[in-house]
């Protein structure tokens, strides 16, 4: 690989630096003796290793080497990080620390940033902890037939709800405290969502209780049926029945990451499609976006209010509640949109993220949902390009930043147990934490504390078409609205048997694992016709050119559905690209998008009367990562880019192929061990 001279890099994470949360697993070898040990927390090492190979969590396999450092040294080292990352309590994860030096020195920050808040600048992420942030979504959706409510201020009823959730505003405070007994957790119906025309997603906990069961749940749909200015009925979609279980999407991940992963790379290529398809990872994709967009048409044609049942209803319902909000408001296809979709559906709704990513490596409940979440949001990014805001490396980044232990966002399994737990660790070291409910960790969402202002522009996706577009018209910029005809189909991709305009009877049959293959029985029974009205809603859609500010809804047949590539072979260097993969589309569009800008900053300055000086600025600014020398810059792709960019490596450690990298060329002394040397003597 030739080395990469981009200067690409989290802030907070040197070139081979790896989080403690993000190993996976330890294993020392020792190839004099031909012996390996997997090392856990408190095991004795009884062989001087001569290599440390660490497997994490990301797909990444790290070699180190010990062929210049000393036996006993080498032994500290491999003890020292079994130790560290596997942590036996939740308080010693590195965010607590750090938090805690925050407080005794107010004056330190990270990156000499402060690392409070959703946004290091412009729009601010919502981060739904106050009633104000849920005001402000009911009237962003138009649901005024509910109401923000107070009634687990201090979470008095339940420890896995936020404090403050939305509810039907013909449900008294009273009623829900009494019906809050009969749910799994305690976890009464959360309204997560409303359609403009009055159609509401819910999500809602079992009833545990089954005298009451029948009672509550008729009290429940018909407070929901009221909120509706319809009154129409109730849709619930059992999501434990209608999806693959949480076990079975972790084995899925197993399997798949078994694959990437497997040394050497090249003996799986024969075999590669149907191991892929063994691994059910893509088929379990292909399940959460149709069964998605199966309840998107129940309340965008059907016109019904639909409630995700669970068992608990903070696993699953996360999944479906935010893929069915990305395909019907395009708000959450932005950035700070999405953003407040994840605040909003994980975070504050109770997702399991100590448990769900295994931060302390000893859950069983290990399972890879929020990943799934954004491989099918990729999927869609994949069919309709234009249609997000933000880039797939945004994505990964995001799912990488999930792994970074400083940040508060994905390290809990509620608020709740955000507060309890940094309170406990604020009253053993002597902080004072005043008005504040526990302490205030660094939130994910600023994105300054790891990336430069340049390497954010990466987030950025140059294909999106944003709501309105400037133009320049006598002199006065004016906006530009574009209309459905203004859409071409071409950006989600034509039907083969689109000639002339017209689709062909062909497309029209039945194909395997399409949203119209069939319909299952519970939607039967809302059909209109025995034809059945669901097939021909998608057909009509699919007819039509996309709105790209509207409804999207997901391909699904065997070859729309894809293995997102830049997530999981970023780390194989047999699976790299040179100068190649959709890098290179990237780096296109962006310097057309780039001239772009150019010529409509050249057009403004021209016209207006600003001074010489203040068009040199505009003219310097850019919202592309790679930009147009000139407007006919035709250069080629950088050397640098390959199919892993902005990932790979230099000198990548991850293969049996490429020697181990000696450890001291990464430490700058044995020094740094020391504190380490009662770990090396426990045996």
């Amino acid at each position: 690989m030739p080395l990469q001279k981009f200067h690409y890099k989290n802030l907070l994470l040197g070139e081979h630096d790896v989080p403690l949360t993000c190993i996976e697993q330890i294993v020392t070898v020792n190839d004099t003796k031909r012996k390996q040990k997997v090392l856990g927390p408190n095991q004795k090492l009884k062989f001087n290793p001569t290599e440390l190979i660490i497997y994490c969590k990301d797909f990444r396999i790290v070699r180190f080497r010990f062929d210049e450092a000393g036996p006993e040294s080498a032994k500290k080292v491999c003890l020292a990080i079994a130790h560290y990352s596997q942590p036996t309590d939740l308080q010693l994860l590195f965010a607590f620390e750090y938090v805690g030096e925050i407080y005794h020195n107010p004056a330190k920050k990270v990156n000499g940033i402060d690392p409070g808040g959703g946004g290091a600048s412009g729009q601010q992420t919502p981060l739904f902890e106050t009633y104000s942030d849920w005001d402000r979504e009911i009237k962003r959706t138009g649901a005024s037939e509910w109401r923000v409510c107070s009634v687990n201020e201090g979470y008095m009823i339940s420890t896995c709800l936020p404090e403050y959730f939305v509810v039907p505003s013909s449900l008294a405070d009273q009623d829900l405290k009494l019906y809050s007994y009969s749910f799994i957790g305690r976890r009464m119906p959360l309204w997560s969502w409303n359609h403009p025309n009055g159609s509401a997603l819910v999500r809602m906990a079992n009833i545990k209780d089954v005298l009451q069961q029948r009672r509550i749940d008729q009290r429940i749909c018909n407070a929901i049926t009221r909120s509706h200015p319809l009154r129409s009925d109730v849709y619930k979609s059992d999501l434990d029945k209608s999806l693959p279980s949480i076990q079975e999407i972790q084995a899925a991940h197993v399997k798949l990451k078994q694959l990437c992963v497997n040394e050497p790379f090249e003996e799986t290529e024969e075999k590669w499609l149907s191991s892929l398809e063994n691994t059910h990872w893509l088929e379990y994709i292909r399940s959460f976006l149709k069964h998605s967009a199966e309840l998107v048409y129940m309340m965008e044609c059907k016109h019904v209010s639909v409630v995700l049942q669970e068992e608990e209803g903070r696993d699953l319902s996360c999944l479906a509640a935010s893929l069915i909000q990305v395909m019907l408001d395009p708000y959450f296809r932005t950035i700070v949109g999405f953003q407040s979709l994840i605040q909003k559906e994980w975070v504050m709704a109770g997702y399991q993220f100590l448990d769900r990513c295994n931060h302390l490596k000893r859950s069983d409940k290990e399972s890879p949902l929020f990943l799934m979440f954004l491989d099918c949001v990729w999927q869609l990014l994949e069919q309709y390009p234009a249609a997000f805001e933000f880039s797939e490396i945004y994505l990964a980044v995001l799912y990488d930043s999930a792994r970074v232990s400083l940040f508060g966002t994905f390290l809990f399994n509620c608020p709740h147990q955000r507060v309890k737990e940094s309170t406990e660790f604020a009253i053993s070291k002597n902080i004072q934490l005043g008005d504040e409910k526990g302490l205030r960790f660094p939130c994910v969402w600023d994105w300054s504390l790891q990336f430069t202002n340049r390497d954010r522009l990466l987030f950025h996706n140059p294909l999106y078409i944003g709501k309105s577009a400037p133009c320049v018209q006598n002199g006065a910029v004016k906006t530009f609205k574009r209309s459905k005809k203004n859409y071409s189909s071409t950006l989600r991709g034509v039907p083969p048997a689109l000639k002339n305009g017209i689709i062909g009877e062909q497309e029209f049959l039945p194909r395997r694992n399409s949203l119209i293959l069939k319909l299952k029985p519970d939607f039967l029974q809302h059909t209109e016709s025995p034809t059945g009205s669901m097939e021909q809603y998608f057909r009509d859609w699919f007819a039509k050119p996309v709105d790209l500010h509207g409804v999207i809804l997901p391909r699904v047949s065997g070859t729309q559905i894809k293995l997102w590539k830049l997530c999981y072979f970023r780390w194989v260097p047999e699976a790299q690209i040179n100068r190649g993969g959709s890098i290179t589309a990237f780096h296109k569009v962006s310097l057309l998008a780039d001239e772009v800008d150019m010529l409509n900053r050249s057009l403004r300055q021209y016209k207006s009367n600003s001074s010489l000086h203040g068009s040199c600025l505009e003219l310097d600014q850019s919202r592309m990562y790679f930009r147009a020398n000139s407007l006919n810059d035709t250069s080629g792709a950088p050397d640098f880019l390959s199919s892993s960019f902005p990932f790979s490596p230099v000198g990548n450690l991850c293969r049996r192929s490429i020697l181990g990298t000696p450890l001291s060329k990464f430490l700058s002394g044995a020094k740094i061990w020391l504190s380490t040397e009662t770990l090396a003597n426990e045996d």
